[in-house]
């Protein structure tokens, strides 16, 4: 829903928005990475800091949310969060690094681009 004094149909964001966008994507990568490392929640500073990046994340997002559209911004948050986590996942957890699994993260990256640029 939008903010009081927002109208429904808020012009496209401008760059505070997409800033904001950008660092909640950015969170959700952090809140991925730290619930792996909280062991299912039993390891303490990592469970705190994964709900602390995603309570963060979500503010970020309702931030962006006041002018972007919703299903844009949602895909794009998505998307950094789904690209971050699995190339951090390659580098600190030895996931795979395949040829077709690169060029998959890849498509998720040219799809959140062809957002940004759909009006």
């Amino acid at each position: 829903m939008p903010r009081a004094g927002h109208a429904l149909s808020a012009p496209v964001g401008g760059p505070s928005a997409w800033l904001s966008l950008a660092i909640a994507g950015g969170l959700e990568i952090v809140w991925a990475i730290s619930m792996k490392y909280s062991a299912g929640f039993s390891r303490l500073w990592a469970s705190v800091l994964t709900v602390a990046a995603a309570l963060a994340s979500f503010y970020f997002l309702s931030r962006a949310l006041d002018s972007l559209p919703v299903g844009t911004a949602y895909a794009v948050w998505t998307g950094i969060g789904a690209v971050g986590t699995a190339l951090l996942g390659m580098v600190l957890f030895g996931e795979p690094r395949s040829a077709l699994r690169l060029s998959c993260i890849a498509l998720i990256v040219a799809g959140m681009v062809g957002l940004k640029l759909a009006k």
